[in-house]
This record gives C-alpha cells, sequence and structure tokens, in this order.
C-alpha cells in the first residue's frame, strides 16, 4: 500500500546519516516541514491560532523597527545554518551581514533569534533545551528569545562572557519591554500578544 511504502522509506531514510544537501533536496518533496540537526531530518511541530498570530506580530514588529535599518528581519520560512551544517527555521531572525536572495539557503550571521513556543511536549522540548545548545553553538547569535504561547512570558537568554554560553532572564508582565541593543531597537511585550486569547494563567517562576 502506498502509505506504508512511504512510512518505510520515511523510517528507513531516518536511520542514515545526512548531508545538508541531501536534507535540503528531501526537504523540498515533503508535505510537512523539517529542520536539520545535522544528522537527519527533525519534524517541525504544527501550530496553533496563538502561535501563529504571536509570530504575525513578531514579524510585523521587527519590520516597522527595522525599516531602513542595515540589519534585517527574517521570517519562518528562511532557514539559519547552526553547528554540524543544521539547519533551524526559527519563528523570526534578524541578521545584519549580506546573503544570497536568489539561491542561498539560509542567512549568515544572525544575531537575534525568536523562537514561538506550541503546545506539544516535543515543541516545548525542542523549543527550551534543544534550541538552547543549537544556538549556544553559532556565534553570531547574540540573543535567544523564547516566546510562550500559552501565557504572557518571554524567556531571553543572552550570550555570557562567563563558564555557560548563556545569561538567562524572563519577563512575564504584558508592560514589560524587550531590549535588544544589538540591533539598536527595543519591543513592547504588548506587541507580540496583541490578539491572542488564553485559557491559563502566566506560571510561577521555577
Amino acid at each position: 500500500m502506498p502509505g506504508h511504502a512511504k512510512l518505510r522509506d520515511m523510517n528507513i531514510a531516518l536511520r542514515k546519516t545526512w548531508t545538508q544537501e541531501e536534507f535540503f533536496d528531501w526537504a523540498q518533496a515533503q508535505e510537512i516541514r523539517y529542520e536539520f540537526d545535522g544528522v537527519r531530518p527533525v519534524a517541525m511541530t504544527g501550530g496553533f491560532i496563538n502561535s501563529g498570530v504571536i509570530g504575525g506580530n513578531l514579524i510585523t514588529t521587527l519590520n516597522n523597527r527595522l525599516e531602513g535599518a542595515r540589519c534585517a528581519p527574517f521570517g519562518p520560512d528562511v532557514g539559519i545554518q547552526t553547528a554540524n551544517k543544521g539547519v533551524c527555521y526559527p519563528d523570526a531572525f534578524v541578521s545584519c551581514m549580506d546573503y544570497d536572495g536568489e539561491d542561498g539557503k539560509t542567512v549568515p550571521g544572525p544575531v537575534v533569534v525568536f523562537e514561538v513556543v506550541g503546545k506539544t511536549r516535543d515543541a516545548i522540548r525542542r523549543d527550551h533545551v534543544d534550541k538552547v545548545a543549537e544556538y549556544a553553538a553559532v556565534p553570531s547569535i547574540c540573543r535567544y528569545i523564547i516566546v510562550e504561547s500559552t501565557y504572557v512570558g518571554i524567556t531571553i537568554r543572552e550570550r555570557s562572557q562567563g563558564d555557560e554560553p548563556w545569561r538567562k532572564f524572563e519577563l512575564k508582565s504584558i508592560e514589560d519591554i524587550i531590549s535588544l541593543p544589538e540591533i539598536g531597537i527595543e519591543i513592547p511585550v504588548a506587541e507580540l500578544y496583541k490578539k491572542t486569547k488564553f485559557s491559563i494563567q502566566p506560571r510561577a517562576s521555577a
């Protein structure tokens, strides 16, 4: 049966070590989106209304504040290269370097990276655990910002000069401001949460 054959082929494919070129060629033909951890594809979890709304707010806010600036924002369909030639597709990121707009598969020199967290356990782990390490291995990334989509909450990891790669702090009020000195702008938290609806309250600090 076609469905079983497709699943079998996928299982075989995921057992091998991939090159980045093989990943790009394969990913173009898939019905769902994948990232690449440098060894094999990683399925991207589907979003829901709040995450889509926040992602749209984020891109709009970055475009407005960086209009005419040297640095440019990019959306979720544009990739960045991580360690071992892995490929991630953040919900948004900003780069201040030139890029190949026609043939390039990734944009070099990401400075600030944003991820909007989904609802599933896999999505939460991917953004809060796996990508913390993946983005830490990219020297140009100065700030990794995780935006919750089920409550008002921002986790900011700022590049550290100490033993740990990141210095972590959180924002939990709709009145807070996200400071991004690397690209010379600030973003009110309220702008990211326009038109969102929540069923639970923000969680307490761990």
